[in-house]
């Protein structure tokens, strides 16, 4: 596995790059059943990202910022050459590469921004401190209890009334707790400033996609992002929740792909 900066990374097929930014504590090959495919059968060359952070890439002993994300992101597009390339960004992954944007637009000629926002709601807010009480507490929740947690979170009413794809879905969470892949300075990135007005001085065409049934980044909020960057779209996909890039691969794959399209 190719190393930048400590950070690592997986390319698939030829073609003009596209680099995927995953959401916290989520490493780069979530992408790699759905998206990845996908891009490689319409000709791009997909870059998954195992974001600073997620094991085995290196972790400071005093943590990190978002801005060091930033700056990860930056350095490895511009080592992998050539930019402009393409960003798609889940969540945390979307805020990073919103951020990269206010200050390195000429590397990113388009960006898909999902399950996003530009400012830390109340309940966000209060989402991230428990998030960060749990974890400096020292508590470890049991698999089957976190993963019960994560599907009821993360899917649209219409998976959790689909009894085999709720056994399924509480099968791959509960083998694959996130708990194992956070970090406390991924977990302080979730909560971020009123940085709306900031995305006014995006110059990159952007796409903003939300989820209708997202309870962890409400589609209000993604849709105040898209309406804040001057070349930025919105778009909503229907029947899904936060984890939307799974729930509805086929729809989502099919509005970056119309949004890459030339």
């Amino acid at each position: 596995m190719p190393i930048v900066n400590g950070i690592n990374y997986e390319e698939y097929g030829a073609g003009d790059p596209v680099v995927l930014l995953a959401g916290t504590g989520a490493p780069g090959r979530v992408w790699r059943t759905h998206q990845v495919p996908a891009l490689i059968k319409a000709g791009f060359r997909a870059i998954t990202v195992d974001n600073r952070g997620i094991p085995p890439s290196e972790i400071s002993a005093e943590g990190f910022t978002l801005a060091d994300m930033v700056a990860d992101t930056i350095g490895l597009i511009e080592h992998l050459r050539p930019s402009p390339c393409r960003l798609v960004g889940f969540s945390m992954g979307a805020i990073i590469a919103q951020e990269l944007l206010t200050t390195r637009s000429d590397l990113v000629s388009q960006a898909v921004l999902m399950a996003t926002r530009g400012r830390t709601d109340a309940l966000s807010a209060a989402a991230s401190h428990a998030e960060l009480e749990l974890l400096d507490s020292g508590v470890k929740l049991p698999p089957r209890y976190e993963a019960v947690v994560n599907v009821v979170r993360g899917f649209s009413r219409r998976t959790l009334n689909d009894e085999r794809l709720v056994r399924d879905w509480l099968d791959i969470f509960e083998m694959s707790p996130i708990s194992t892949m956070l970090s406390r300075s991924q977990l302080s990135i979730d909560t971020i400033p009123n940085r709306l007005e900031r995305y006014r001085t995006i110059e990159s065409a952007c796409l903003v996609m939300g989820f209708t049934d997202d309870l962890m980044a409400p589609p209000h909020l993604a849709r105040e992002v898209a309406d804040h960057i001057p070349g930025g779209t919105y778009r909503e996909i229907a029947h899904c929740g936060h984890y939307g890039q799974l729930e509805q691969p086929e729809a989502v794959n099919a509005a970056i792909l119309d949004f890459f399209r030339p």
